[in-house]
């Protein structure tokens, strides 16, 4: 509880990256690229697996999963960020601060859990081939693309509550350009010892098992390569799974260097950095390794292409 002589702040300060005000500007302008060019990119998935019909497959239908969190993660967050960058830092009600890591929350988790549904897809292909079909059937494919998104909706409150019942009467400076957990904690006047523990709990079973998952069934699709006798067999099987495994990196990497401890273990500038990372660089990266190398997509934009030409064009 606030002292006496204290009050709760129901209104933060986001104060960005004030320490680079010399090159606002600059900043300011390059976000905006990337930010436009993310919503460019993951739309243009979207609506390229949407409208094409030989795309609705497991493979697809999970990158356009994919897709969509990066959507949501980028523009939860980057529209404030420009604000916080163009002025220098800017306020941010309590409730708006909560609903936006609310959401940064959903993000990160669907797109944990849809790497995970992507790395049971690939295992699937390359060590039962011939079961393939039979076993990533139209209902598995449901609930893999279903619970991604319904998982952290349903847990996610836990902790939202109890954050909610947080007093903030130290500061209302938030040294981040989004509201993210460890800036949250610190601003706290209470115990965060339950919040810290609901967080914990909710990384384990949202982060942490869906990793080992992943590296168990890369363990054994690497295995199952190995065991392929015709290098250009082995070479195609591991060219569909190389996109996949650099996303996996992309994504964890920035995660397990912020949060394996959240509070103190970083210095504000460290964790702008990192979180620019899997906020702004994986979901402007995913795109590319998914599609740049992929005949699928390639042949299906030519196709999308083609037919909005003769439209306009008849």
């Amino acid at each position: 509880m606030c002292g006496s002589n204290e009050t709760s702040f129901h209104e933060f300060i986001l104060l960005g990256f004030h320490d680079f005000h010399h090159v606002r500007v600059v900043l300011f302008c390059l976000f905006l690229v990337v930010y436009i060019v993310i919503l460019v990119e993951n739309c243009l998935i979207v609506s390229l697996i949407s409208a094409c019909r030989h795309l609705h497959v497991p493979m697809y239908i999970f990158l356009r999963n994919l897709a969509l969190a990066d959507l949501l993660l980028t523009s939860n967050i980057t529209p404030k960020m420009l604000q916080v960058t163009w002025l220098e830092g800017t306020t941010i009600s309590r409730s708006d601060c909560f609903i936006q890591y609310f959401f940064h929350c959903i993000a990160t988790y669907t797109q944990s859990l849809i790497l995970t549904a992507m790395a049971v897809d690939r295992y699937l292909a390359i060590c039962h081939p011939l079961h393939y079909s039979a076993l990533m059937n139209h209902k598995l494919c449901f609930h893999l693309s279903f619970w991604p998104w319904a998982t952290p909706i349903f847990l996610i409150p836990s902790e939202m509550f109890l954050i909610g019942q947080l007093q903030f009467c130290k500061t209302d400076k938030i040294d981040h350009f989004f509201c993210d957990f460890a800036p949250i904690l610190e601003m706290s006047s209470t115990d965060t010892s339950n919040v810290v523990f609901e967080d914990f709990f909710l990384s384990i079973l949202l982060a942490f098992l869906p990793f080992v998952l992943v590296i168990i069934s890369y363990i054994c699709i690497f295995v199952a390569i190995i065991r392929i006798a015709s290098s250009d067999g082995r070479r195609k099987a591991f060219s569909t799974c190389s996109s996949h495994l650099a996303a996996v990196c992309l994504y964890y990497g920035p995660l397990v260097a912020i949060y394996m401890f959240p509070v103190g273990g970083n210095t504000p500038y460290e964790n702008k950095l990192k979180s620019l990372l899997y906020t702004a660089f994986t979901p402007l990266i995913n795109p590319v390794l998914y599609s740049m190398r992929n005949q699928e997509m390639k042949r299906a934009a030519q196709i999308l292409f083609c037919k909005s030409r003769s439209k306009i064009n008849p």
